[in-house]
């Protein structure tokens, strides 16, 4: 190869631009690298690339090759992916079938992800067969994507045989096959693979806490979180989200505490998602000045920054706040999605602002033309049963449209409330019979049983509680729990399992010794 044509590839490695690039190609032309591979391919991938590449330009210069190599055919379907073209992707791929070529294992990743794109199980499935025909599935890439595309549709059996075959797994592997038993719920599964990992690097470690998270487990997450800490890694912003997002369920304001902190110290950028997860940890802790203050401070906020930020003032009880922010929002050109209406009505709900909810029901449906969802109607129901305009919520709640049991049951359970504060008998049994029919819950009876009793109706309230029994209804236990010294301790109603329970006992009953029988602290 000449000096001018080495000189000319490396022009093609320092591009910046688009306009840097026709350049370098006119460049090529002109040195005789026209139809060098490797020169078509270097352009190629930089027209790939979705932040200055240009797919119309990789198409024309496509288009002028007369016998395109695998590796200028993958560069051009990676080019498609990238560029979000995911069914050009699959159609590109069946072209090379078409037109003799055989696929490799840089070909085939790019397809299966394009199948999990597309939600395509049968694509996916097809694919899958061509990797079996060409004796690629124990490839590492290959069988890394398969994995994580049966993981995506929810098929771990597949997703786990994949896993078991491949000879050689590396992290991706196991971190790919961690985060699909995680998404399906089995927790325990992901625990033992987890364990089983001979290596543990921050993906693995990440994809675990967040099975946690995910799954309810906070204190689990943060357990592992401290084990990761012990083991030298170094937490990404991943990690911190699904931590923070622990720390709010949990109310541990203290581990929150110490991630901003952390973070302000300038060892890792706070961006929109962190700064966002920061004010919601603060806010679910009870620390709502806090979680103000990081909210006026965020250079830039989505709408997912402004409804946590409404949430907050709603679950604190200050609707005006939450409706004034509300304001704010749309003044700001932040238009609200249906999460944002949720958020102002809980606001409007606990608050008892039932007509300003109204108000902004009639703004969603006439302003911003969002048709309401069985969660939208079941918070109007809560607001207008809150402000004891019991009438409207049975209107409302008829005019719901048909919607899966869990969310109907919430509906109802709402004005079965509603009606229990205000003593309506008659509607309330309306309520309870219908959602005894939906849901065999303990609270439906405990709530119809202590309005027949506040009504002085005791014959009522006992058939209630025998019927409960009689049908098998166990009343969930209460649950609480309580952070000291960096350790969450969790108590559950009738449970004697915790390891202190006895010095518990002790102090509980020197404090009862302490009480009088009116309830008054007696003072030596």
């Amino acid at each position: 190869m000449s000096s001018s044509s080495k000189r000319c590839l490396k022009l093609l490695e320092k591009c910046k631009n688009m306009s840097q690039l026709k350049q370098a190609h006119a460049q090529a032309i002109t040195c005789g690298l026209g139809t060098n591979s490797f020169a078509l391919s270097r352009l190629l991938a930089f027209c790939a690339s979705p932040n200055h590449g240009s797919l119309t330009y990789a198409l024309n210069l496509f288009q002028h090759i007369q016998n395109p190599t695998i590796c200028i055919c993958n560069t051009m379907i990676k080019a498609f992916f990238l560029k979000g073209e995911i069914f050009r992707t699959i159609g590109f791929y069946t072209n090379m079938l078409s037109n003799g070529m055989y696929p490799d294992n840089y070909t085939l990743p790019y397809v299966l992800k394009a199948c999990a794109k597309l939600q395509s199980l049968h694509l996916g499935e097809l694919v899958y067969g061509h990797c079996l025909k060409l004796g690629l599935v124990f490839d590492i890439f290959v069988g890394n994507a398969l994995i994580s595309m049966f993981c995506g549709f929810d098929n771990v059996k597949a997703a786990r045989f994949i896993f078991d075959e491949v000879p050689r797994l590396d992290v991706v592997s196991w971190t790919v096959m961690i985060s699909g038993y995680g998404q399906m719920g089995d927790i325990d599964t992901a625990r033992l693979l987890f364990d089983e990992a001979p290596v543990k690097d921050r993906g693995i470690w990440g994809a675990m806490i967040s099975g946690y998270v995910k799954n309810n487990c906070f204190k689990e997450g943060l357990y592992m979180f401290r084990l990761m800490q012990m083991s030298g890694i170094e937490p990404d912003e991943a990690i911190f989200v699904s931590v923070l997002c622990a720390c709010g369920n949990l109310g541990a304001l203290d581990t929150g505490i110490w991630i901003h902190k952390y973070l302000d110290q300038g060892k890792f950028p706070l961006s929109l998602r962190l700064s966002t997860c920061l004010v919601d940890m603060y806010a679910k802790c009870g620390n709502l000045d806090m979680a103000k203050k990081v909210f006026d401070e965020m250079q830039q906020r989505d709408v997912v920054s402004w409804n946590v930020m409404i949430s907050g003032m709603a679950m604190h009880g200050y609707g005006e706040s939450a409706l004034e922010l509300f304001r704010k929002m749309e003044k700001d050109g932040v238009r609200p999605d249906d999460i944002t209406f949720i958020a102002v009505f809980s606001a409007c709900s606990y608050s008892g602002m039932a007509f300003e909810g109204l108000r902004v029901l009639d703004r969603m449906c006439n302003v911003y033309n969002i048709e309401p969802r069985s969660e939208h109607f079941t918070c109007v129901i809560d607001l207008l049963g809150r402000g004891g305009l019991i009438e409207e919520a049975n209107q409302i709640i008829h005019r719901m449209p048909p919607s899966n049991p869990s969310d109907e049951a919430i509906a109802w359970r709402a004005l079965l409330s509603s009606c229990c504060s205000y003593g309506q008998t008659k509607l309330a049994e309306v309520a309870a019979e219908k959602l005894m029919k939906i849901e065999d819950h303990s609270g439906v009876y405990s709530l119809l049983s202590n309005l027949y009793a506040a009504s002085g109706k005791h014959y009522d309230a006992k058939r209630i509680k025998q019927m409960m029994k009689s049908r098998g209804v166990n009343k969930a236990p209460g649950c609480s729990s309580v952070k000291i010294n960096g350790i969450v301790h969790e108590f559950i109603a009738g449970e004697k399992s915790h390891i202190k329970i006895e010095e518990i006992h002790l102090i509980l009953e020197k404090l009862d010794k302490q009480l009088d029988y009116t309830g008054e602290i007696i003072f030596f």
